[in-house]
């Protein structure tokens, strides 16, 4: 035979939350948390403040270990091989040079080819509808702007699984709809998008399957769809209604 064809890495999804909990000064924050998120969905995180919605995101991507339980990828990424995973926070960091090139650091540290990353920068600025800015400073840009470039540096470097931790809190009305366009741009080129939000019209517009959290438990894993027609926990249909306390 000739020489060995390099194969692609088998795919992390479907990837399973098994009997996660968090403790954290003595405090539970999550409580034997458990689903599986398969890919083609682009699964919401939903719940009011304080439910622990952004620690289960950041065990999920590996920032926080969990007091107990833990997350299984279908493949798991190997050492010295480059992430299949990003996450963008709710305050995204931007460095003191262009949009374009904030994303072009990025891809090098991904070990991307010097000839391939400006190509690749100015595809994932398209991708946000920001490409008429790339020259610009990035710490000029209003809050839109500069998350809409998070979430373009994040899916230049190609992960198969984006986390977006509450992506359009504090954002105005226009820019939280440009976030939400680009977040739905990169869905649909195939990346699987989990995000966390408190807010229910962003949750109905975007999402096709919920994960709401309340109080660090997962009360309901279920489509859109039937989650918003019908939820089956009294904890669901309260906030739903605005019920439920916020903190």
């Amino acid at each position: 035979m000739g020489d060995a064809v390099m194969k692609a890495p088998r795919s992390l999804l479907p990837f399973s939350i098994e009997r996660v909990g968090f403790v954290a000064r003595g405090r539970s924050i999550l409580a034997d948390v458990s689903a599986t998120l398969a890919p083609g969905t682009l699964t919401v995180i939903l719940g009011p403040n304080g439910a622990g919605k952004s620690v289960l995101m950041r065990i999920c991507h590996g920032l926080l270990e969990p007091s107990s339980g833990r997350i299984v990828w279908n493949s798991p990424e190997l050492p010295g091989a480059p992430r299949r995973q990003a996450m963008v926070f709710q305050h995204p960091v931007m460095l003191r040079r262009s949009a374009i090139a904030n994303i072009e650091y990025a891809l090098e540290l991904a070990g991307v080819a010097r000839v391939e990353r400006t190509a690749r920068a100015w595809r994932a600025l398209e991708q946000v509808g920001l490409a008429h800015i790339a020259g610009r400073p990035a710490r000029v840009l209003s809050g839109g702007e500069q998350q809409r470039v998070a979430i373009a540096r994040a899916w230049a470097v190609r992960p198969e699984v984006l986390f977006l931790d509450e992506p359009t809190a504090n954002l105005d009305p226009g820019a939280t709809a440009a976030v939400e366009q680009a977040i739905r741009a990169i869905h649909d080129s195939g990346t699987k998008v989990v995000m966390t939000t408190h807010n229910l019209g962003q949750a109905r517009r975007l999402a096709d399957e919920i994960l709401f959290l309340y109080a660090g438990q997962l009360f309901e894993q279920a489509p859109a769809d039937e989650f918003f027609a019908a939820p089956r926990s009294e904890e669901a249909r309260a906030f739903l209604k605005g019920e439920v306390p916020w903190h």
